[in-house]
Protein backbone atom coordinates (compact mmCIF):
# COMPACT_ATOMS: atom_id res chain seq x y z
CA UNK A 1 0.00 0.00 0.00
CA UNK A 2 1.43 3.36 -1.06
CA UNK A 3 1.23 5.90 1.76
CA UNK A 4 1.45 9.67 1.43
CA UNK A 5 3.99 11.72 3.32
CA UNK A 6 1.24 12.95 5.64
CA UNK A 7 0.06 9.41 6.39
CA UNK A 8 3.62 8.38 7.17
CA UNK A 9 4.06 11.45 9.37
CA UNK A 10 0.99 10.53 11.40
CA UNK A 11 2.30 7.01 12.00
CA UNK A 12 5.74 8.34 12.98
CA UNK A 13 4.15 10.78 15.44
CA UNK A 14 2.00 8.09 17.08
CA UNK A 15 4.91 5.64 17.40
CA UNK A 16 7.21 8.42 18.69
CA UNK A 17 4.59 9.48 21.22
CA UNK A 18 4.30 5.92 22.55
CA UNK A 19 8.08 5.68 22.74
CA UNK A 20 8.30 8.99 24.61
CA UNK A 21 5.54 7.94 27.01
CA UNK A 22 7.40 4.70 27.75
CA UNK A 23 10.88 6.17 28.31
CA UNK A 24 10.56 9.95 28.55
CA UNK A 25 13.41 12.34 27.81
CA UNK A 26 17.05 11.75 28.58
CA UNK A 27 18.17 8.73 26.55
CA UNK A 28 20.83 8.86 23.84
CA UNK A 29 19.66 9.62 20.31
CA UNK A 30 20.89 6.20 19.21
CA UNK A 31 18.52 4.48 21.66
CA UNK A 32 15.48 6.40 20.41
CA UNK A 33 16.58 5.74 16.83
CA UNK A 34 16.94 2.00 17.34
CA UNK A 35 13.58 1.62 19.07
CA UNK A 36 11.79 3.93 16.62
CA UNK A 37 13.26 1.99 13.71
CA UNK A 38 12.04 -1.30 15.20
CA UNK A 39 8.54 -0.02 16.03
CA UNK A 40 8.05 1.63 12.62
CA UNK A 41 9.01 -1.60 10.88
CA UNK A 42 6.40 -3.38 13.01
CA UNK A 43 3.75 -1.12 11.41
CA UNK A 44 4.75 -2.36 7.96
CA UNK A 45 6.68 0.72 6.89
CA UNK A 46 9.88 0.30 4.89
CA UNK A 47 12.58 1.91 7.04
CA UNK A 48 16.21 2.50 6.16
CA UNK A 49 18.43 3.31 9.14
CA UNK A 50 21.71 5.23 8.97
CA UNK A 51 21.46 5.21 5.19
CA UNK A 52 24.49 6.75 3.48
CA UNK A 53 23.51 9.52 1.08
CA UNK A 54 26.01 10.58 -1.59
CA UNK A 55 26.75 14.20 -2.38
CA UNK A 56 27.74 15.08 -5.92
CA UNK A 57 29.53 18.32 -6.74
CA UNK A 58 30.47 18.71 -10.40
CA UNK A 59 32.62 15.63 -11.15
CA UNK A 60 33.27 14.94 -7.46
CA UNK A 61 31.09 12.22 -5.93
CA UNK A 62 31.28 11.66 -2.20
CA UNK A 63 29.73 8.28 -1.51
CA UNK A 64 28.75 9.30 2.00
CA UNK A 65 27.91 12.99 2.15
CA UNK A 66 25.77 12.30 5.21
CA UNK A 67 23.87 9.50 6.90
CA UNK A 68 20.13 9.82 7.31
CA UNK A 69 18.91 8.63 10.71
CA UNK A 70 15.79 7.11 9.15
CA UNK A 71 14.26 7.24 5.69
CA UNK A 72 10.74 5.88 5.55
CA UNK A 73 9.18 4.47 2.39
CA UNK A 74 11.83 6.43 0.44
CA UNK A 75 9.69 9.54 1.08
CA UNK A 76 10.19 10.89 4.59
CA UNK A 77 13.45 11.67 6.36
CA UNK A 78 13.48 11.45 10.15
CA UNK A 79 16.24 13.25 12.03
CA UNK A 80 16.37 12.34 15.71
CA UNK A 81 17.77 14.56 18.44
CA UNK A 82 17.99 14.39 22.22
CA UNK A 83 19.16 17.88 23.04
CA UNK A 84 18.25 20.60 25.51
CA UNK A 85 17.01 22.85 22.71
CA UNK A 86 16.88 22.61 18.93
CA UNK A 87 19.01 25.15 17.10
CA UNK A 88 18.37 26.75 13.71
CA UNK A 89 21.12 24.59 12.26
CA UNK A 90 19.07 21.44 13.00
CA UNK A 91 16.25 22.69 10.75
CA UNK A 92 18.74 23.75 8.06
CA UNK A 93 20.32 20.31 8.22
CA UNK A 94 16.97 18.66 7.49
CA UNK A 95 16.23 21.06 4.64
CA UNK A 96 19.60 20.22 3.07
CA UNK A 97 18.92 16.49 3.46
CA UNK A 98 15.55 16.93 1.75
CA UNK A 99 17.12 18.76 -1.16
CA UNK A 100 19.87 16.17 -1.59
CA UNK A 101 17.42 13.25 -1.56
CA UNK A 102 14.51 14.93 -3.37
CA UNK A 103 12.26 13.96 -0.46
CA UNK A 104 9.45 16.36 0.33
CA UNK A 105 9.00 15.87 4.08
CA UNK A 106 11.44 15.75 6.95
CA UNK A 107 10.56 15.12 10.57
CA UNK A 108 12.86 16.63 13.17
CA UNK A 109 12.16 14.93 16.48
CA UNK A 110 13.71 16.07 19.75
CA UNK A 111 12.95 13.49 22.43
CA UNK A 112 14.51 15.59 25.21
CA UNK A 113 11.29 17.47 25.96
CA UNK A 114 8.53 17.10 28.55
CA UNK A 115 5.79 16.83 25.91
CA UNK A 116 6.65 15.23 22.58
CA UNK A 117 4.36 17.62 20.69
CA UNK A 118 6.89 20.34 21.59
CA UNK A 119 9.73 18.32 20.07
CA UNK A 120 8.05 17.10 16.87
CA UNK A 121 8.65 19.35 13.85
CA UNK A 122 7.72 19.02 10.19
CA UNK A 123 10.16 20.44 7.64
CA UNK A 124 8.91 20.57 4.07
CA UNK A 125 10.56 20.76 0.66
CA UNK A 126 7.97 21.64 -2.00
CA UNK A 127 5.21 19.60 -0.37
Amino acid sequence: MERTENEISKIVFEVSLNLHRAYGPGLFESVYEEILNYELQQTGLFVERQKPIPVIHNELKMEIGFRADLIIDRKVIVEIKSVEELAKVHYKQVITYLKLTNCKLGLLINFNVDLLKDGFHRVVNQL
